[in-house]
């Protein structure tokens, strides 16, 4: 395995007292971006505490096969755990003609749930999905995890339509009523108490079931009281599928989509006419020279957006810095500010966006 980040390791300057969201913490899974075939090889669970700028390696994510690593699955938080949710297994081959370069291999779809206290520091199993998937939708709405979309094998090029809820009480998946499409690549986020999978890659089938076309840069939204799908055309407006859509103050935000995970703004969707608006003062660029950056994930808090960004810094050793930049959506000037990064050993890439844990 190479190099991780340091158990604990703060950075100067916090944040302010305003911005001091005490007990909130910020976790995200990664993997090693290059790893040979021989290395062990996992993923691993960091915390990014924003009180205090500050990483902390937490675990390898257990129950997966030695060498292997698990992508396209979904981490949210329920109270005081994280669930690690569904996935493709897959591992690492040396691609063809190159030496030094490494290509990821599927395995397997999993149905595999798992659950990891964040307070007594313990993984658990949970029941399995109804249906095994990635690449889909997952939220959380009253205290339920909720999953709709993604593939359920390797060789289908479609997405499915399925969709099913947990209730962490019962630990029990119950499957919901099918989408009107089949969708991969979607992403899913609560908003005014309904369930949104927004944009992927869609497709229905004729009123005969016989053509199928693509629907698309459009959602479904879930009525979790009536049970039922409504589709709504337009509401992505792009055929690449958003990168990421969280809710803030009963207001949706993005900044990109999978192709370009940073638009070098952000934007706010407007419901009654149906679009994505630029927010005013959220234009935020960088020139750092010889450095790309290659993840991106944003963690809601407060009235906040926290962008956790890594960046890869050319050179005959490859490294990753990590950084935090934090947009306050209510401020009308200076609403950016960054914090001081951290710079690692090793390239290392995100495998699932972060979500965040409130410890009381």
């Amino acid at each position: 395995m190479g190099s991780l980040p340091s158990p604990s390791r703060p950075t100067t300057p916090p944040p302010s007292p305003e911005q001091n969201y005490s007990g909130h913490q910020v976790y995200a899974s990664f993997c090693l971006k290059e790893s040979g075939p021989r290395s062990n090889i996992s993923n691993w669970i960091e915390c990014y505490t924003p009180s205090n700028n500050t990483w902390t390696h937490i675990s390898y994510i257990p129950y997966i096969t030695e060498n292997h690593i698990l992508k396209g699955f979904s981490m949210v938080s329920l109270g005081d755990s994280i669930y690690v949710i569904g996935g493709r297994l897959c591992h690492k081959e040396r691609a063809s003609g190159k030496c030094d370069e490494f290509v990821d291999v599927d395995d397997e779809v999993l149905s595999l749930v798992l659950r990891y206290n964040v307070q007594s520091n313990e993984w658990s199993k949970c029941a399995t999905l109804v249906v095994p998937r990635y690449d889909f939708a997952c939220v959380v709405c009253d205290n339920k995890i909720y999953v709709a979309g993604g593939k359920s094998n390797l060789v289908i090029a479609r997405g499915i339509s399925s969709a099913e809820v947990y209730d962490p009480t019962l630990d029990e998946w119950t499957s919901l009523r099918n989408m009107k499409t089949l969708r991969y690549k979607c992403v899913g986020v609560t908003w005014q108490g309904k369930i949104y999978v927004v944009g992927g890659f869609a497709d229905r089938a004729d009123s005969d079931g016989l053509v199928w076309f693509t629907e698309r840069s459009s959602a479904e939204v879930f009525d979790t009281q009536a049970g039922k799908w409504d589709f709504v055309a337009g509401m992505w407006q792009l055929d690449v599928p958003p990168n990421q859509i969280v809710e803030v103050d009963n207001r949706l935000f993005s900044s990109g989509d999978c192709l370009k995970v940073w638009k070098g703004h952000i934007e706010a969707y407007d419901g009654n006419l149906n679009m994505w608006n630029e927010v005013d003062g959220s234009t935020h660029r960088e020139d750092w020279g010889p450095i790309q950056r290659h993840y991106l994930t944003i963690a809601p808090i407060g009235t906040h957006l926290y962008f956790l960004a890594g960046y890869r810094i050319a050179g005959e050793y490859s490294q990753t810095v990590s950084m935090v930049h934090m947009f306050d959506t209510t401020a009308t000037s200076d609403a950016w500010r960054s914090f001081e990064p951290m710079v690692e050993d090793g390239e290392k890439e995100l495998c699932s966006h972060c979500c965040v844990v409130q410890v009381l």
